[in-house]
């Protein structure tokens, strides 16, 4: 819809995936969640944290977008997607719903994963954000972690013309007394990021080095790609922010996540 119709698809706020929560009892409320936002990388770190946490024999919902062959798979327990049946029943349940407040098809689809996690009671989900940030349907969560990748100039249309205003729109996902993690830092934005976090008193890290250890060198040959090592560092700074609500996670949990994150998820 966004490449088709271009900004008018961009909704200026929340009201109708908040109110289409609140007809299906607010599931967003029920699961705890980590929040993934970004211009690159996002979906990678989404995909390497949720089977680092598969792996460490946690039930994790996952939601992406967009879906390369089948709708399904932007909705997801580990490497199961939501079957066609609970698709077609959540439409055909929400039909009044949808006919009264006109959602998108994202808020639709977002409310959609939301029931689907809280129906199957997920320990954790992790929830990528669909574009931007502040006014993504996906914003309505309050997770245990709030993550952005990184910025570069993306759908500048709707989100801003330069890396600062970009920037803004992800820090959207920044909330009061949930940690940030910044996957990379970047001097152009940092100080957007920063100043969010204090508004918002909350903590701000930006992810340390934590793949330079010796044994992830097999590991990235796995992955060769520059980037991919970037989102791996990320992944293993949102697992270790975790700690407090995840203590039983081992390192060879989080390197065999990373190693089987097809199989996985």
């Amino acid at each position: 819809m966004y490449q088709r119709v271009g900004a008018q698809a961009f909704k200026k706020d929340l009201t109708n995936i908040r109110l289409l929560c609140k007809k299906i009892a607010n599931p967003e409320r029920t699961f705890r969640s980590i929040h993934i936002a970004g211009t690159n990388g996002k979906g990678s770190t989404t995909h390497f944290t949720a089977s680092i946490l598969k792996t460490a024999g946690l039930k994790v919902g996952i939601y992406s977008s967009p879906h390369y062959l089948d709708f399904r798979e932007r909705i997801k327990i580990g490497n199961e997607f939501i079957s066609k049946k609970e698709v077609l029943d959540f439409v055909n349940d929400q039909m009044e719903n949808i006919l009264e407040i006109q959602p998108s098809f994202f808020e639709i689809t977002v409310a959609m994963a939301f029931h689907h996690f809280a129906k199957n009671e997920v320990d954790i989900a992790v929830i990528e954000v669909g574009l931007g940030g502040r006014l993504d349907s996906t914003n309505v969560i309050t997770p245990l972690l709030s993550v952005i990748t990184n910025i570069s100039l993306d759908h500048q249309s709707m989100l801003g013309n330069t890396l600062k205003k970009i920037a803004r729109e992800k820090a959207g996902i920044i909330k009061s007394r949930v940690p940030v993690l910044i996957g990379e830092r970047q001097k152009e934005v940092a100080e957007v990021f920063k100043k969010k976090a204090e508004k918002k008193s909350t903590k701000l890290r930006f992810a340390k080095n934590l793949i330079k250890q010796e044994e992830y060198t097999k590991l990235l040959s796995l992955y060769p790609a520059p980037y991919q090592k970037k989102n791996i560092n990320t992944a293993i700074n949102i697992i270790e922010l975790l700690k407090t609500a995840f203590p039983d996670i081992q390192p060879k949990q989080i390197y065999n996540g990373i190693k089987n994150v097809h199989k996985n998820v």
